[in-house]
């Protein structure tokens, strides 16, 4: 009955010129993208009263908690399932009546807005027609450069809610973060707000989400220790096996605390990898090493892999027949016919890999490092701290250069650009890099200069926090300002996080960076010259082009 339904989604990198509408390219189909959208509409109805009921002096922590939970949901590749978000649409809705009765007259100084007040349809079939009816709420009446602002910040605001989620789990909250969003969204139907104003509200997105990834930090730190430097196998035991894919930490240790002693090992996939250098994890000897690569390598890898598969977070793509019955999802991963479990009973999941033949004998396949965090970098040494030593290198042009290579991989023709840009940057640059997108090169023998390796891996997406603070640490012990350090940013993106990291980068002031494959097609001309005009931001164009340019400074 949906086969009429056109959806209009243009979040990620990989949209199609204007944005998807048949079907995602994620496998998103129409009807998934109307619920998603309706999710965000009854948020922004909840953030409504929760913004209200803030002022009158009452708060709700589980609507906040809530609230980037379902936020989170709407990402790219994380909730492919009608029934689930039927559920979460529902509870916005249930949240939102509890915050209006908790702040009373308060409302009568808010914006009216038709979220507030909505009703639900009774089925799910109805309810996606509401979704498509509705479309992304964004004010469609005002002019199309304030539109393409409210996307940016609404994209943003989705990746400081994934972090935030994940910030959480482990015990890290800040109100002012939850407040934030909550008030940003009840502001897309403000007419008062022109262009600067929805710029500066993009910008402060992006603090905003510099705070959530400094929270998520000290929760991954906090419980599993600072990174160190690790090599990571990429070989496998014999045996039965486990695959963990995505970002959560909670849920690998987890797993990891309920396959013990069960004779199965576990490995890390995608984004997964720069675990291995957090102390909390190695007492677990059956956290053998790394399988595989990127996100959107899955449907090959997993179908390879002879044991049970975890998606814990963003990064799912639609399973392929050949592993389905292996594969599992947790937190606010879903996808229909696949079986969800819940990170404090992995019962199934395990039992799966247990009736499994996993790999019929062990292997080798060499090794990464992984581990450069900033406590690596940062912290004092014995026999010296690696910031004095990269300090004086600089200073002596020892290391002409840093170049941070990094972001969302995905199977979009172009990135390869960034797998030949690190493999022509010459012998005197360092190459940092974080997030996925360093499988376009992790594997690759750069050598090292004077004993400093000219590949560090800093670790997931999220740790563009620990790049930020190394830069900034550097930058203070010069004397200088970000923008002066020998530095240069070759990014690629994907999904909302990384919308979210980059506009943390514009408000920290950073400048010329480089994105690409492709820029936002939720970008105006008018958005473009401003952030070009602003910030030098640039697309990539050749790696020998780009390399010229960075290198010239």
């Amino acid at each position: 009955m949906f086969d009429d339904l056109e959806m209009s989604c243009n979040q990620c990198e990989q949209t199609q010129g204007t944005g998807c509408r048949v079907e995602g390219v994620c496998g998103k189909l129409p009807e998934v993208a109307a619920l998603q959208d309706l999710l965000t509409y009854t948020v922004r109805g909840l953030s409504h009263w929760a913004t209200a009921a803030r002022a009158a002096g009452v708060g709700d922590p589980a609507a906040d908690r809530f609230t980037m939970q379902a936020l989170f949901a709407t990402l790219t590749n994380v909730d492919f399932d009608p029934e689930r978000l039927e559920t979460l649409i529902r509870r916005a809705t249930a949240f939102r009546d509890e915050l209006r009765a908790a702040a009373g007259s308060a409302w009568a100084a808010a914006p009216a807005d038709g979220a507030a007040t909505f009703e639900p349809a009774a089925d799910l079939n109805s309810l996606i027609f509401q979704g498509a009816a509705l479309g992304l709420p964004v004010d469609r009446t005002r002019p199309k450069d304030i539109q393409a602002l409210q996307e940016l910040t609404l994209y943003g605001l989705r990746g400081v809610a994934a972090y935030a989620d994940h910030a959480a789990i482990l015990g890290q909250e800040d109100s002012e973060v939850y407040a934030f969003v909550q008030e940003t969204l009840t502001k897309t139907l403000d007419v008062s707000l022109d262009f600067e104003d929805w710029m500066a509200l993009a910008l402060e997105t992006g603090k905003t989400n510099l705070r959530a990834m400094e929270l998520l930090d000290a929760g991954n730190t906090g419980t599993y220790g600072h990174p160190v430097p690790t090599q990571v196998s990429l070989g496998h035991a014999a045996g039965p096996a486990v695959l963990i894919s995505g970002h959560d930490l909670k849920d690998l240790e987890n797993l990891l605390a309920q396959t013990e002693g069960r004779g199965v090992t576990v490995y890390s996939h995608g984004e997964m990898l720069p675990t291995h250098g957090y102390p909390g994890f190695k007492k677990y000897a059956h956290y053998h090493g790394h399988y595989g690569t990127a996100w959107q390598n899955q449907q090959t890898e997993f179908a390879e892999f002879p044991g049970a598969i975890l998606l814990t977070t963003n990064c799912l793509m639609p399973p392929k027949d050949e592993y389905a019955d292996r594969l599992f999802t947790t937190g606010l991963v879903a996808f229909p016919g696949v079986p969800h479990v819940h990170r404090d009973d992995f019962g199934p999941l395990i039992e799966r890999a247990l009736a499994l033949p996993g790999f019929p004998e062990a292997a080798e396949a060499g090794s990464v490092w992984v581990g450069y965090a900033r406590n690596t970098i940062l912290q004092d040494h014995p026999m010296g701290s690696v910031k004095d030593t990269l300090l004086a290198y600089m200073k002596a042009g020892t290391i002409r250069r840093f170049i941070l290579v990094g972001g969302c991989d995905g199977d979009k023709p172009g990135r390869n650009y960034y797998t030949d840009f690190v493999e022509k940057a010459p012998a005197d640059t360092v190459i940092l890099t974080l997030a996925c997108g360093k499988y376009r090169f992790f594997d690759k023998d750069l050598g090292a200069i004077d004993g400093v390796p000219r590949l560090v891996d800093i670790g997931q997406c999220n740790d563009a926090y620990s790049a930020i603070r190394i830069a900034q640490a550097l930058a203070e012990a010069r004397g200088e300002g970000l923008n002066d350090l020998p530095l240069s940013l070759v990014l690629s993106w994907y999904e909302q996080k990384a919308v979210a990291i980059l506009l943390t980068l514009f408000h920290l002031g950073m400048k010329d960076i480089r994105l690409g494959p492709t820029l936002p097609v939720f970008f105006t001309p008018k958005v473009l010259e401003i952030l070009t005009e602003r910030f030098g931001l640039k697309q990539v164009t050749t790696p020998e082009d780009d390399l010229a340019a960075i290198l010239s400074v």
